[in-house]
């Protein structure tokens, strides 16, 4: 996050903040700014998306390792918190069983959408959806196939 960018002071609050979980109004985060927020802010949840490109706002928190946990566009509030670090971690034999948090802890480490994620593993972007949702787990195969992009992603989950 450059010094210079509109969203820097929200970056850098952020980064000197010890706090797990970090509730903002958005009066806030502008006084921060020095500036008001865009309308989209305001009215557009996909504007507070945890997405790794094209989104200078979203690099702000991202970057000072915090994401966007829920937003409430009718009190303009919204908190971010930084994503857990130990995960419980089950295993059948070698195979590290893969469930809802620690995929989405995975996803997140990427940087990547559910939609990029799915790309990289070679899945539709609903089967990321229900696995990060417990709807079900990943089979075998796949579970061997994020451990593999984990080790690969640098991804620390023991």
């Amino acid at each position: 996050m450059k010094e210079g960018s509109k969203y820097y002071p929200l970056h850098n609050h952020l980064a000197q903040s010890e706090q797990t979980e970090v509730l903002l109004t958005f009066a806030a985060i502008e006084g921060l700014m020095g500036g008001r927020l865009p309308a989209t802010a305001r009215t557009h949840r996909a504007w507070w998306s945890n997405r790794s490109e094209g989104a200078v706002q979203a690099k702000a928190w991202m970057t000072a390792g915090y994401h966007v946990e829920s937003l409430d566009l009718a009190a303009e509030t919204v908190t971010f918190r930084k994503p857990q670090l130990v995960y419980q971690v089950e295993r059948d034999g070698d195979t590290v069983l893969w469930n809802a948090d620690l995929i989405k802890a995975l996803r997140q480490h990427m940087g990547m959408n559910q939609g990029q994620f799915a790309k990289e593993l070679g899945v539709r972007q609903p089967t990321i959806s229900e696995w990060e949702t417990a709807a079900y787990e990943p089979k075998k195969s796949s579970s061997k196939l994020l451990t593999f992009i984990a080790e690969r992603a640098g991804f620390q989950y023991e």
